[in-house]
C-alpha cells in the first residue's frame, strides 16, 4: 500500500483480516476438490527451528493433502487430533491406511468410538499395510529438498 502512496494504520489491516479472512476461507472451501474415500496417514520426525517434532500428514489415495499437524509427541492425542481435523473438513472416509504405529491405531479406534456413539452409523476401516502408504513414504523426498534449502528445517 505504501508503494501506491496510501498510508494505512496497522489496526486497519488487522480489522481487514478479521473481516475478510472468513469470507476468503468460505470461498476456498467452496472451490475445494472432493476427496477420495480412501486415505493414507503417516508421521515423520523432523527438526523445526532446532527442535525435533513429529509431522503428521493425511492425504487421500490420489495424493491430495487433507491435513497436517506438528506435534511434540507421537501419542494418542496427537493422532486423534489430526484425524478429527481431517474428518471435520473432508468428511468421513471409508478406510484409512496407516503404518504399524500404535498411537495411530489407538487414535483411529477412538475416532471410531466417537462415530459409533454420535449415530453416524458407519465406522472407518483401518488397514495397516506398509506398501499402500508409499504415497506418503515417497513424499519425504520433498521434505528433504526443503531441508537442504533452509537450515531451520531438518528431516530424520
Amino acid at each position: 500500500m505504501a508503494e501506491r502512496g496510501v498510508k494505512v494504520d496497522h489496526a486497519t489491516l488487522n480489522r481487514w483480516v478479521v473481516k475478510f479472512a472468513p469470507l476468503i476461507a468460505a470461498r476456498a472451501h467452496a472451490r475445494k476438490r472432493p476427496t477420495a474415500t480412501s486415505w493414507r496417514m503417516d508421521e515423520t520426525y523432523i527438526k523445526v527451528k532446532g527442535k525435533w517434532t513429529y509431522l503428521y500428514r493425511a492425504v487421500d489415495r490420489d495424493g491430495q493433502a487433507l491435513d497436517s499437524l506438528l506435534s511434540e509427541r507421537r501419542d494418542l492425542s496427537a493422532a486423534r487430533r489430526v484425524f478429527k481435523r481431517a474428518i471435520g473438513t473432508n468428511g468421513v472416509p471409508d478406510r484409512i491406511v496407516i503404518d504399524k504405529s500404535g498411537a495411530n491405531l489407538a487414535g483411529l479406534q477412538a475416532v471410531n468410538v466417537i462415530l459409533k456413539f454420535t449415530g453416524n452409523g458407519r465406522t472407518i476401516e483401518v488397514r495397516q499395510v506398509k506398501y499402500l502408504n508409499n504415497i506418503l513414504e515417497q513424499d519425504c523426498c520433498g521434505l528433504r529438498a526443503l531441508e537442504e534449502s533452509n537450515g531451520d528445517f531438518e528431516v530424520s
